[in-house]
């Protein structure tokens, strides 16, 4: 999810913090994890992430009507993802897809056939809607299925088909929040919607699902730069919304009504913190930073926990049952760690492969959410991607992004490297780079530098700039609220052929380059291999400001990387390694040949925007 101004009204982060101080492990030292004992294994490949938006994947249509209806701009499907569209990705390293937007989240469209209630624009985000105001937690977006009332079956097939193709299937789970009109059709037997029981009359309650305003009705922001469907009619949409009492809002905004930035889409989701930011719930010891998920699991079993709590690990196993491997969590540090600690080991439980992502922007907090809330993966947005981005926009420097790297060295498995998501701007974005090329030294860096997991956003590899006007927010970001086309993307798609036909020269061999880049996943000096720290000087400039260089090393291969994120100039790069480094090494990414080492020392000329991998012979 976007971050907007956010108002931390629970006191989570502070609670999440003295967890963390207090369970600091000796000389700073991540135990032994299963995501790390997994990397030792023969033939092991990081993980590489294909983060699809999968309403826009499969659309055609190119007509671009700034908050069209999804018959005037069209929307994919799941069926889009062919065995052809599989494969591709697949060709791409991919070992995970991520399909954002499954499940079934509020949108301007009329399902009523189809049993589905209305949903009001005055709190949907777009004609399309969000996907992180989820509607339903058992069933998905009916936009998405060729068939609305075949929708869960269409999905099925899909994971089916993604497993075929050799690939894992990930989704989205927004505990923090959920839309305002939550209405599940398609619950088993027996489980209630969030806030059915709830007892509305009190602000809080531990087992209540919902924070209350109490004693007022909730009132629809308003704004003069903002139209609902950007002045559209619409019978629903005359500024109002029943509600009462009114909600606290998803971000953690106490008023009956919102400011139009806060998520006023959704409200927000009690997991037994008290308005005063105290817990409702038994806290974990320190030592359990230390131990696996089975004693997490074990710890939890007696307690009595606020009902969210439960509602969630139902939902995710019902998503485990249908074949789903596992899920990105969105702002997951505005949800107590303690919750993650029972969540993820009951997943972990019922499939110990299950792969875990979570959206954690607070540095101080990366630890804390993988040691005890037994994450695998977290965003190394604040750091790792601030600091490329700023080097590449020509404000940061290459000193920067290693000292930034080096700051999470004892954790760096589980930092997720991307260069683009559905938050993100678009790299070949005037806002941005305003070139794709200008990722290419990013992305090598981003992906060889540590065993972290790569997630590469769709149509990234095609230039995709984002400059399409949807509706609800701005061009730069490929839109997450509209109905759109994707032009890059499109001319790979060729109409459902999948075979690149109408890329220009250009975006050809942008692709072909991220696809040999992005297989080194399986190198095992990647994605086992330890960082080697070098000395990089150039004669430009000294140090090197504009250029990373780095080595990684296995028991059974040497590589050495360089990047050159100078646009305009050539760079002549001597990288001093550590003593033994002696021989010929070859360039597995570009056209640098071969070169000796002599006394540990590497010299090659760089182009601009040019890198090298070198892999050190025997």
């Amino acid at each position: 999810m976007t971050m907007k101004p956010l108002v931390i009204a629970l006191g989570l982060i502070t609670g999440s913090v003295v967890l963390s101080a207090c369970n600091s492990i000796n000389d700073n030292k991540t135990p032994v994890t299963d995501t790390q004992s997994l990397a030792a294994q023969p033939g092991y490949a990081k993980p590489v992430v294909y983060q699809v938006f999968t309403r826009l994947f499969g659309n055609t249509n190119s007509n671009n009507i700034p908050w069209g209806t999804k018959e005037q701009n069209g929307v994919g499907k799941f069926a889009d993802f062919t065995p052809k569209a599989l494969s591709e990705i697949k060709a791409m390293g991919v070992s995970h897809v991520w399909y954002t937007g499954v499940l079934h989240h509020a949108l301007v469209g009329d399902y009523t056939e189809y049993g589905i209630a209305l949903d009001d624009p005055d709190v949907v985000k777009g004609r399309a809607g969000s996907p992180y105001a989820v509607k339903d937690y058992y069933n998905v977006n009916p936009d998405l299925a060729v068939n609305p009332a075949n929708r869960l079956a269409e999905f099925e097939a899909l994971i089916a088909r993604t497993h075929e193709a050799g690939m894992k299937v990930v989704i989205d789970i927004v505990p923090n929040h959920v839309a305002r009109n939550y209405q599940s059709l398609s619950a088993p037997q027996g489980v209630s919607d969030f806030g059915a029981n709830d007892d509305t009359s009190v602000t809080y309650a531990r087992d209540n699902n919902f924070y209350y305003v109490t004693g007022e009705d909730f009132s629809v922001p308003s704004s003069q730069d903002y139209q609902v469907l950007g002045g559209e009619p619409h019978p629903l949409a005359d500024g109002q919304f029943s509600e009462s009492p009114a909600k606290w809002t998803g971000n953690g905004a106490r008023a009956a009504q919102p400011h139009i930035h806060d998520w006023y889409e959704t409200v927000k989701v009690n997991y037994g913190v008290k308005p005063d930011g105290s817990y409702d719930f038994a806290t974990l010891p320190a030592q359990y930073a230390q131990l696996d998920y089975r004693a997490h699991y074990a710890f939890w079993q007696d307690k009595k926990l606020p009902d969210s709590w439960y509602k969630f690990r139902d939902i995710t196993y019902y998503w485990l049952d249908k074949g789903v491997d596992g899920f990105r969590y969105d702002m997951a540090e505005m949800v107590p760690v303690e919750f993650w600690s029972f969540l993820n080991a009951s997943i972990k439980m019922k499939n110990p492969d299950a792969f875990i992502l979570a959206e954690v922007y607070n540095p101080t907090l990366y630890r804390s959410y993988i040691e005890q809330g037994k994450m695998d993966y977290l965003y190394d947005k604040v750091g790792f991607y601030d600091s490329l981005k700023a080097l590449m926009q020509g404000k940061g420097t290459a000193q920067q992004v290693l000292d930034v790297h080096a700051s999470v060295q004892d954790i760096a498995p589980h930092m997720l490297h991307f260069l683009e998501n559905h938050d993100e701007q678009r790299i070949a974005s005037p806002e941005f780079a305003g070139d794709a090329n200008k990722g290419k030294p990013a992305m090598v860096v981003s992906h060889l530098i540590s065993q972290s997991p790569t997630l590469l956003y769709f149509a990234q590899s095609v230039g995709e700039d984002g400059s399409e006007m949807a509706g609800f927010g701005k061009p730069s970001r490929t839109s997450i609220f509209d109905y759109i086309g994707v032009p890059a993307h499109q001319a790979w798609m060729n109409q459902g052929k999948f075979d690149g036909a109408l890329l220009s020269e250009e975006q050809k061999a942008l692709r072909a380059y991220y696809q040999k880049l992005m297989n080194m996943a399986s190198y095992s000096a990647i994605a086992q291999g330890e960082f080697v720290s070098t000395a990089v000087t150039t004669t430009s400039a000294e140090p090197a400001t504009k250029v990373i260089g780095f080595a990684r090393q296995s028991d059974s291969q040497r590589l050495i990387v360089v990047s050159n994120f100078d646009a305009s100039h050539a760079q002549n790069v001597s990288i001093q390694l550590p003593d033994g480094w002696q021989g010929k090494a070859y360039d597995k990414l570009e056209q640098h040949g071969q070169v000796t080492l002599n006394n540990s020392l590497l010299t090659v000329t760089l182009a601009p925007l040019a890198s090298a991998v070198f892999e050190l012979e025997n």
